[in-house]
Order: structure tokens, then sequence, then C-alpha cells
């Protein structure tokens, strides 16, 4: 039996080199190009987020402020109309409350959802409809649209990064001057 040495010596030295590199050098690379592709997770997250916006609506409809907020990321983004941009926890949770302060009733229904093939980004698209709370215990009814964007956490939940929405209703015009 030829030593490592005499192997690689000789005539014949750079043919053998050649074969126990290209012997070492395919399967090395099939390795590394393989790589394993993640499950297509959209049609269960798409089902989970469903039912988690269904919950957050109906935590809204009960007026729980600390609830309702839970729903967001911690980096979360509010754009409220008319408003600027709200963008802290406490702040989301001031928003919450002036909103539970003027209505009487507030829900929402999801219309279209769509999960990211990388899945971890969704949003979803909505209808909602509420009663301002009018004069002498009456209510006005309301309605208007919704967007939100949706992450999913490091722990696998999902949380609202940007939540929007505004009403239905036609903007009121600034008031004529009369110069």
């Amino acid at each position: 039996m030829k030593s490592f040495r005499e192997f690689f010596d000789g005539p014949a030295a750079i043919a053998r080199g050649v074969i126990v590199c290209s012997c070492l050098a395919i399967p090395l690379a099939t390795i590394g190009c393989h790589q394993a592709t993640p499950s297509d997770t959209r049609a269960s997250d798409e089902q989970k987020l469903r039912a988690l916006d269904g919950q957050w609506s109906r935590t809204a409809g009960t007026h729980d402020v600390d609830a309702a907020v839970a729903f967001y990321a911690d980096d979360a983004m509010l754009l409220p109309p008319d408003e600027p941009i709200v963008a802290s926890k406490a702040a989301i949770r001031a928003s919450w409350t002036a909103t539970f302060d003027v209505f009487a009733k507030l829900s929402w229904e999801i219309k279209t959802i769509e999960v990211a093939k990388s899945g971890d980004l969704a949003y979803t698209t909505g209808a909602w409809t509420g009663a301002l709370k009018g004069p002498n215990g009456s209510q006005i009814p309301v309605s208007g649209k919704l967007v939100s964007i949706w992450k999913k956490q490091a722990d696998g939940q999902w949380k609202c990064i940007v939540d929007t929405y505004n009403s239905d209703a036609p903007s009121t015009p600034p008031p004529v001057s009369n110069k």
C-alpha cells in the first residue's frame, strides 16, 4: 500500500488530486446549496389573524383600554385621522381613552387579510361601525374604514405595528372667508 506522500507523487499525481478534490467538492457544494425551504404558513396565519382581529374588535366594544392597547407591538404607530402620528404605548393608550370617551359603541369587521409569503408581515383592511355619544344619551351612528399592519413577533404572536382608520362621512369644508 502506498503512503499518502507516495500517492500524490509521481506522474499521475495531478489526476489523482483532481479526483480527490472533486470527490470532496461536489458533496460539499450540494450540501451548501441546499437550504430548507420554510413551510408556507399563510393560510393558518390568515385564520389566526382573523380570529385575533375579531377578538380585538370585541375587546374594543367593552371599552377596556388596556386590553385594546395590548394588541399593539411595543414600537407600534397609530395614525388617527386629522391628528399627528401616535408612536408610543402611552400615547396609543391616551388615544384609545379619548376614543372611548366619545364612542358609545365601536366594532369592526375585517374584509381582507394578506399575509406575506415570508410569514412575518400581514395587513388587514375592513370597515368599522360605531355610535358617538350624543346629547341627552342619544347616539349618532358613524362608520368608516381601516387598515392595520401586523408583524409576527419573536415569540410567534401577531401584534399590530401600524394602525389607521378614518370616517366615511364627508369632510367638513373650511369656512369661507368674506374679505
